[in-house]
């Protein structure tokens, strides 16, 4: 019993835990927390890790990934600052290819998907924009699959068609590449991005594309200037190349003989990519007429018969002439044996006859065209170092022994053949026998057993689940038990004890609570008892504050 003027609350906590069905209760509660903090353990202990599933997504995209992820039923959490999606890593590989089947993620650009949400009514401008749109992303789409181009964006100006000659204008485009870092582009690949994009758009010349990088580079510009040595980097490769093909038939040839880490050699070539035409037009003296050809022949002949004048010129030529006179004598009769006399014949009238021929002979001329392509080799320059030769004496000591100068003599005929040498030409060869600079080779030191990855992942694989199973004894030890020991000594409340009594004042009068009510009745009773007897809870109120209670 309490003391005088001393209140005593019933229904308590320490009551209530005294009974049989309070224990119970309590002892179900501590159990159910004790189990709920070893489940949060177990939980944190089985959390699983997680890899990058991707990164650098737009926020389209990965609006579209989270929705699908959550479909999938796949957990996913976000990296520091949200530029990468995180999944088990179990499960990376299956999402991706999930997601690849579904086209995600898209990049940040739209293509031809664009024309299937077209609505109803839509004017001819609107469906020309979304065309364009829809080219511009399918065509970042083919320049992002090259292995050097992170992202791209494709600005396509489609003028409008006109029926006027004048008024019409050729297309253009601009490209912008945002290249990984560390990598760049050479000049065939601009290129083939500037066909690509030329190729795919109706009268879009390759002039007419611009491509630039992400640093503000315009790599397109087909005028640009050579290097300082003349040559542009098409050419720098072709001359590496060249000189790489050269010291490789080298090596190739004369390690079999020296070995193979016993040559080394170095080829300098002088390209000329001058590019020249010439015509030639030429006349040889002329030959032997039977020697020559005839182009054309050409013979005219033609013959007078008419009586020409003759005689002096003069006043005589001019007279008439006189008149004939029959001979004097006439032959007689012819003797035997002769043949009788003939008469002189008047002379035959004068003929004239003239006669020409023209012969054309064909010229002996030559006409000559030369074109000279570039690249050729104007001078080639080689130097050869070659290992003095091991060997072993009957001590068995090694000794590095030169070779002798019909081998160095064999040895530069063989580089010679392999080179294309060429005195005319004003090639160069210089084969040098001398002993090799013996490196010493780098100790690694070992790592230690400690230091090893897989030593570390699995210290920290074993460091997770003993943390997880000392929590687990701490708070098997240090809560669960302790509260089970506490609730099974406590000792149980008797019969008589079940009822509190309320004390006050020097009469001793008692007043029975029932200790099973709840607060409001007790606290219904407090306040009739001031109102009924303010003097009675005054006393009590009192001894409260004298005891410092």
């Amino acid at each position: 019993m309490a003391g005088a003027g001393e209140l005593v609350i019933p229904g308590n906590v320490m009551d209530f835990t005294r009974t049989a069905g309070g224990r119970k209760i309590v002892l179900m509660l501590g159990v159910a927390a004790v189990i709920a903090l070893m489940a949060a353990v177990w939980m944190w202990g089985r959390q699983p890790e997680y890899r990058v599933l991707f990164s650098n997504f737009s926020d389209r995209d990965g609006g579209e990934i989270v929705a699908q992820l959550e479909k999938m039923n796949i957990p996913y959490k976000y990296a520091e600052g949200g530029g990468a999606l995180l999944v088990p890593a179990d499960r990376v590989h299956d999402a991706r290819l999930k997601l690849a089947a579904q086209g995600l993620p898209k990049g940040g650009n739209v293509g031809f998907e664009l024309m299937e949400n077209q609505k109803l009514g839509s004017s001819q401008f609107l469906e020309q924009v979304n065309f364009q749109r829809a080219m511009e992303g399918e065509l970042a789409r083919s320049i992002e699959s090259l292995s050097a181009v992170q992202a791209a964006r494709v600005h396509l100006a489609m003028p409008k068609d006109s029926v006027f000659v004048s008024e019409q204008k050729q297309p253009t485009a601009s490209v912008l590449l945002n290249l990984h870092p560390g990598r760049v582009l050479d000049a065939q690949q601009v290129s083939a991005i500037v066909h690509l994009v030329a190729s795919s758009v109706p009268e879009l010349s390759p002039k007419n594309v611009t491509v630039v990088d992400q640093n503000g580079n315009l790599l397109s510009d087909t005028g640009k200037a050579a290097s300082a040595n003349g040559m542009d980097p098409s050419q720098i490769k072709y001359v590496q190349d060249y000189q790489q093909s050269v010291v490789k038939r080298i090596e190739s040839i004369i390690s079999p003989i020296v070995g193979a880490d016993n040559v080394r050699a170095e080829a300098t070539a002088d390209m000329d990519f001058s590019r020249s035409e010439q015509a030639v037009e030429s006349y040889k003296p002329n030959q032997a007429p039977d020697a020559m050809a005839i182009r054309s022949q050409q013979t005219s002949e033609s013959t007078n018969a008419s009586p020409n004048p003759g005689g002096v010129p003069g006043a005589l030529t001019n007279q008439p002439p006189a008149p004939a006179t029959a001979p004097i004598t006439t032959p007689g009769p012819a003797a035997p044996g002769q043949k009788p006399a003939v008469a002189a014949a008047p002379p035959a009238p004068p003929t004239a006859t003239h006669k020409d021929a023209t012969v054309n002979y064909e010229v002996d001329k030559t006409i000559q065209y030369v074109q000279k392509a570039g690249g050729g080799l104007r001078r080639l320059s080689v130097a050869v170092v070659v290992n003095y030769r091991k060997s072993v004496d009957k001590a068995g000591k090694v000794a590095m022994m030169p070779l002798s100068p019909a081998e160095i003599a064999q040895i530069t005929n063989l580089v010679k053949e392999a080179m294309g040498y060429d005195k005319t030409r004003g090639d160069t060869l210089n084969v040098v026998n001398s002993p090799f600079a013996t490196a010493t080779p780098e100790t690694i030191p070992e790592v230690p057993l400690w230091k090893q990855p897989q030593t570390l992942d699995m210290g920290l694989q074993a460091g997770k689940y003993l943390l997880m199973a000392l929590a687990l004894f701490v708070l098997y030890t240090k809560a669960a038990r302790p509260l089970l020991k506490k609730l099974s000594d406590m000792p149980a409340l008797p019969p008589a004890a079940q009822d509190v009594y309320l004390q006050h004042g020097a009469g001793g009068e008692t007043l029975a609570l029932p200790g099973r009510r709840n607060y409001q009745e007790n606290l219904s009773r407090a306040q009739k008892l001031a109102s009924e007897d303010p003097r009675v809870v005054a006393n009590i109120v009192k001894t409260w504050v004298g005891s410092n209670e």
